[in-house]
C-alpha cells in the first residue's frame, strides 16, 4: 500500500497551496488556485528527497519555513491535546507544538526515503455553507500503480482572510482524531504526566498504526 504516511504529510506540503485566493468565498476559483499549485509544490517535494539524509537540522528548517505560515501546527496541536490542554503550562504548549511538527516532518522525511511516484488532483472545493469561514478541498493521490487514495483538507479562514489548514482526512479516517485519541492513550498509560507525555511523543506517533486505521474504515 501506498505509505499512508506519505499522504498525510503530502498533505501539509499541500496546505501550501490554501493560502488565500482573491476570492476565497468562491469554491471554483479556490479549487483552481490549488490545483495550479499543485505541480509547482510536487516539485519542492521532490527536490527535498535527499536533504533529510545529508541534513537533517537543514531538513527541519526547510519545513518549518515552508509550512508554519500555512499550517496552523499551534491550532492542531491544541487539538490533538484537548481537554488536557488545560493542564499544561504556555511553555508544556510551546513544547508540544515544537514536538508535533517534529514528529510530522521525521514522518515525512522516512516517506520520501521510500517513495513511489504518484500524482495528485484536485478536484472540488467546498465552501461550508454554514460558515463562509470554513472549507474542504477533495483531491486523489494516485500511485504509480493507478491507486487512488481519497485525501480532504479541512481549512479555516482568519481574520485577516487566509486559508489555514487545519485537518486531514485520509480514506475516511479522521488524522486529527486519530492523534488525539493517541494523545488520550498516552495520558492513561503515564498515569496523567503530561510532560512525559510531551517528550515521548515522537515514539507515540511512531507506534501509531494509521494504516491499520484505514483498513478498518
Amino acid at each position: 500500500m501506498f505509505a499512508l504516511r506519505h499522504h498525510i504529510l503530502i498533505g501539509l506540503f499541500m496546505a501550501l497551496a490554501l493560502v488565500a485566493p482573491t476570492q476565497a468565498s468562491e469554491a471554483e476559483e479556490l479549487r483552481k488556485y490549488v490545483d495550479t499549485n499543485t505541480q509547482r509544490l510536487v516539485d519542492k517535494l521532490n527536490e527535498e528527497r535527499g536533504l533529510y539524509e545529508r541534513d537533517p537540522e537543514a531538513f527541519y528548517k526547510s519545513m518549518d519555513e515552508a509550512l508554519t505560515d500555512f499550517v496552523d501546527f499551534r491550532r492542531i496541536a491544541a487539538r490533538v491535546m484537548g481537554r488536557y490542554a488545560r493542564q499544561t503550562t504556555p511553555e508544556q504548549r510551546d513544547a508540544f507544538v515544537v514536538k508535533f511538527k517534529r514528529s510530522l516532518f521525521d514522518s515525512y522525511a522516512q516517506a520520501l526515503v521510500n517513495a513511489e511516484n504518484f500524482e495528485i488532483q484536485v478536484k472540488e472545493a467546498t465552501i461550508n455553507p454554514q460558515s463562509d469561514d470554513r472549507a474542504s478541498v477533495q483531491m486523489e493521490v494516485i500511485s504509480a500503480s493507478g491507486n487512488r487514495y481519497p485525501v480532504t483538507y479541512s481549512m479555516y479562514k482568519t481574520a485577516e482572510g487566509k486559508w489555514l489548514m487545519e485537518n486531514v482526512i485520509v480514506e475516511g479516517v479522521n488524522i486529527g482524531l486519530a492523534f488525539r485519541d493517541r494523545f488520550g492513550q498516552e495520558m492513561e498509560e503515564n498515569r496523567g504526566q503530561i510532560q512525559a507525555v510531551i517528550d515521548g511523543w515522537s515514539d507515540a506517533v511512531e507506534s501509531l498504526n494509521l494504516d491499520q486505521e484505514v483498513n478498518k474504515s
